[in-house]
């Protein structure tokens, strides 16, 4: 068998189709979309330096990688690298081209040290280790069945609150970046996360495919936006957590629980019936949140990280 790594075409839609069925395949709680395999191309930063690569063994697309630069980072060199090979095409050597392929691409973007994310298997923990990398924090994905979950009842805001979508924000979505990057500054994390370009988040975030403006919830406070939870889906049955979070004056007065309930309620009565989410298995706040919702931990991912000589 002969395995080849290139990079996707983004002309070729057949390329972006088979990179989201071998994420859909290896991953399956991880929302995905031909569209936002893309648009993940397509709007990166050019300083990022992202690529898509793919494994073909005999013609036939059996692995991906997702790679780049970490450019919402403060600390230069951080680089990212996630592999994933379809589970019934392991064994060929297409994990191993991708990750060597990879890694040669970010050294020569100055990348000094690699983060990926391994699933917690042992296969997938052995290969990592082979290659170089060391574990560190790990992270749950959890899933709640929305065709039976019994959802807390939609509870009256309390006086000065308002509850509000993305949608209502299609106009001036800044109050949302401003919200967001507080927010996800206190997101635990090996790589730390600034956002301080909003016209970069407009095209990363806001006009992502799987970002859906009317399942997203707002808890407004006097009229400031104060919490928020936002919504992927796939536009089939799939509804994602992409980021629950308040700002920190507004911390400890639920409202990160109500907005998310909003959205859960909302996304069932749209007819969505899974819901997935992920937290750092440190993040006992937002677990204890989940857990009153009905998720349950469906797999675990490890991060794992190795500098480059």
């Amino acid at each position: 068998m002969t395995v080849i790594v290139r990079h996707l075409r983004p002309e070729v839609r057949a390329d972006a189709e088979a990179f989201h069925a071998v994420r859909r395949l290896a991953v399956p709680f991880l929302l995905s979309t031909p569209e936002s395999v893309l648009h993940k191309l397509t709007h990166a930063r050019a300083d990022a330096h992202a690529r898509l690569l793919v494994a073909e063994v005999d013609g036939e697309i059996v692995g991906t990688a997702e790679t780049g630069l970490s450019v919402d980072s403060p600390e230069p060199g951080q680089g990212y690298l996630n592999v994933y090979v379809r589970p019934d095409r392991t064994g060929h050597g297409a994990g191993s081209l991708l990750v060597r392929t990879a890694e040669e691409q970010l050294a020569e973007h100055g990348a000094t040290r690699v983060f990926v994310w391994v699933v917690d298997r042992p296969a997938d923990r052995a290969f990592a280790e082979r290659h170089g990398y060391r574990a560190s924090r790990s992270a749950h994905f959890l899933r709640l069945d929305l065709t039976t979950a019994a959802l807390p009842p939609l509870a009256t805001p309390p006086p000065g609150v308002e509850l509000r979508t993305g949608a209502d924000f299609a106009d001036d979505p800044r109050p949302l970046f401003a919200l967001d990057a507080e927010a996800t500054l206190d997101e635990p994390s090996d790589i730390g996360t600034e956002f301080d370009d909003y016209d970069a988040w407009l095209d990363s975030t806001w006009h992502h495919p799987l970002l859906d403006h009317a399942l997203t919830s707002v808890a407004l406070v006097d009229g400031v936006p104060a919490a928020f939870s936002a919504a992927n889906t796939d536009g089939r049955t799939s509804y994602g957590s992409a980021m629950t979070g308040s700002a920190r004056a507004f911390r400890g007065r639920g409202l990160a629980k109500l907005a998310k309930n909003d959205s859960l309620h909302r996304a069932r009565a749209a007819g969505f019936t899974e819901a997935f989410t992920g937290n750092d298995t440190g993040n006992g706040p937002m677990l204890a949140i989940n857990k009153w919702f009905g998720y349950e931990i469906c797999a675990t991912e490890v991060r794992h990280a190795r500098t480059l000589l």
